[in-house]
């Protein structure tokens, strides 16, 4: 069951908060409705028990809040808002993502996608969707973990009459087994249609919290729909039983023959129809305009109409498969967060875009700055002119590292996981790992097709191989890879791609002229010839010539740019782990 209690959002400036003391109860095995007018504070309220926003209260998910659940996403599944991922992710691709970070196996992606009906689709782009589609497959990711707990915030937003008997028919089928299911919507006659407790919210506070039949009587207007060829003759008849018996009802006259009797009951009605000899072809209760109550009565039991109600008609109205139960869970693998970065990072075309951008105007550089002239050899193989920060091979490994995390911030795909994305060191390690990988594959791409274009254009004059490539190797790899790291971490902690990729530019352009002034200006001691001592102290006799690339790892440290990156990866590191540590606590 889902206990929130006390949930009250931040003040914003001079306005109430958007939800302010809310407490009530989902129970398992039943369906819960959380009602309210649009910015009556519905989202605002999953949101802050999902940890998703900042404010007061807390929410027990079977006993425990969501940052205290090992796996948060085998407990609650969450649709909040549009379905989170790329556009141009595949369906299938995104639910296999989503399979990895969720630890479940990889077929279970195929099997949501029969129960949700988009079996036909699984190669779509998330992009081409229409909007029941994008519903359906936000129904999917939120079963994919086989979770005890569904957290939907209107789900039916958009979707036909026929998609929503078939959704609120999955919901009910989830408690059914034991789950417990809570949905937003702002309809109340589709929350007294499908729900069995309706908490209803007004500018941020409760003001109910009922059983359906409850807020049908009390917030509802009940009535008996009847419909017959004498409907004139009955309406009179109905209005003077009532006069005589001093009751008051309300008849409306309706189109095709339909009376619609408020303050009666189908027996009343029922009764009079049948003494006066008058034909009924339907009578049953409704709510409001939202036609019949439609809980089915078992199969050979009657209708409102006194007929025993077909079998065939009762097949209709059984609730839909669910996907199967996932019977073992298999233990944690530290390889599974690696397959989730695998899968997200060439799951869209962004990085092979990215890395065919770097080698054109890599290429396109080396020779414009080659037919200049006045550029080292090293700084030409990479194309890095004097006035640029850093080359384009650095640049775009610094882009790519961003995006790791900075795509997920903006199409969230691990809701249910503790924010956005989880912050967990296995995950920060597979991110970075994959960051160098990729790092390293575009720093020698880079390499080698500038060497190609410098031949084919200029011949083997320069082309050669400098005499100091060890260490020229090891700035280069530390320069691509550093920039990727400090793309992740950035982004990570700030949220956002534009700002990873700023912390990139900003080692050169913000944090060498930090550094350097630093180091230069007037001190009593002076830092000059730190470089040479510390070549002193750490380089000894290594064996099997060990100590020339420790002299080369060292020489990079030394250099401005390398030991602002180290600097800038340090703080950027620190930064991001007193955040993971914060949210643990919290």
């Amino acid at each position: 069951m889902i206990q929130a209690i006390g949930l009250t959002s931040n003040p914003r400036k001079e306005l109430p908060p958007a939800v302010d003391d809310v407490s009530f109860e989902a129970c398992g095995g039943r369906v819960t409705a959380l009602l309210g007018a649009p910015g009556a504070g519905k989202t605002t309220a999953l949101k802050l028990m999902l940890e998703l926003q900042q404010g007061r209260g807390i929410t027990y998910f079977r006993g425990r809040p969501l940052h205290r659940i090992a796996h948060p996403s085998r407990e609650v599944g969450v649709l909040l808002g549009e379905v989170p991922g790329h556009p141009a992710r595949t369906v299938r691709g995104q639910l296999r993502m989503l399979c990895a970070a969720a630890g479940v196996p990889v077929r279970r992606a195929d099997e949501v996608l029969e129960v949700v009906g988009l079996a036909g689709l699984r190669d779509e782009r998330l992009g081409t969707l229409s909007r029941g589609m994008d519903r359906r497959l936000g129904l999917a990711c939120a079963l994919l973990a086989d979770p005890h707990t569904l957290v939907l915030d209107n789900p039916a937003d958009g979707l036909s009459a026929g998609e929503g008997r078939w959704l609120h028919g999955i919901l009910r089928a989830h408690a059914a087994q034991g789950g417990t299911v809570l949905f937003t919507t702002d309809d109340p006659k589709e929350a007294a249609r499908s729900a069995d407790q309706v908490v209803t919210l007004e500018e941020g506070r409760l003001v109910a919290d009922q059983p359906v039949a409850d807020f049908a009587r009390t917030r509802l207007r009940p009535r008996v729909a009847v419909r017959s060829p004498h409907a004139a003759r009955l309406g009179a008849l109905l209005t003077k039983e009532a006069r005589t018996a001093q009751r008051s009802i309300e008849i409306v006259r309706e189109e095709g023959n339909r009376l619609s009797v408020y303050g009666s009951t189908c027996a009343d009605v029922g009764e009079t129809a049948f003494r006066h000899g008058i034909l009924v072809h339907q009578l049953a209760d409704e709510i409001g305009d939202m036609g019949p109550v439609a809980t089915p009565p078992a199969e050979g039991d009657a209708d409102a109409t006194g007929e025993p109600r077909p079998a065939e008609t009762l097949t209709a109205n059984s609730p839909p498969p669910l996907p199967p139960p996932i019977a073992v869970r298999p233990a944690p693998s530290p390889l599974r967060p690696l397959r989730y970065e695998l899968r997200r990072a060439t799951g869209v075309g962004t990085g092979y875009l990215t890395a065919a951008a770097v080698l054109v105007t890599s290429a396109l550089l080396s020779v414009l700055l080659a037919r200049i002239g006045h550029t080292p050899q090293p700084r030409l193989l990479a194309s890095w002119p004097q006035g640029l920060p850093l080359p384009p091979a650095a640049l775009g490994a610094g882009l790519l590292g961003a995006i790791a995390f900075g795509e997920e911030f903006r199409h969230p795909a691990l809701a249910a996981d503790r924010g956005t994305v989880p912050r967990r060191l296995g995950l920060l390690a597979a991110k970075l790992l994959v960051a160098s990988a990729t790092a390293l594959t575009l720093a020698f791409l880079t390499v080698g097709c500038d060497l190609e274009v410098l031949y084919v254009v200029y011949g083997r004059e320069l082309t050669g191989v400098p005499a100091d490539w060890l260490s020229l190797s090891a700035s280069w790899i530390g320069l691509v890879v550093g920039c990727a790291w400090a793309g992740v971490l950035a982004a990570g902690i700030f949220r956002s791609t534009t700002a990873g990729l700023a912390a990139v530019l900003a080692v050169p352009t913000v944090v060498v002229p930090l550094v350097q002034k630093a180091l230069e200006g007037p001190s009593v001691r002076s830092a000059v010839g730190f470089a040479e001592r510390l070549r002193e102290v750490v380089l000894m006799q290594w064996p099997f010539g060990g100590e020339r690339f420790l002299a080369a790892v060292v020489r990079v440290v030394a250099q401005p740019v390398g030991g602002a990156l180290m600097l800038s990866l340090t703080a950027l590191l620190c930064a991001y782990l007193l955040t993971t540590m914060r949210s643990r606590v919290r």
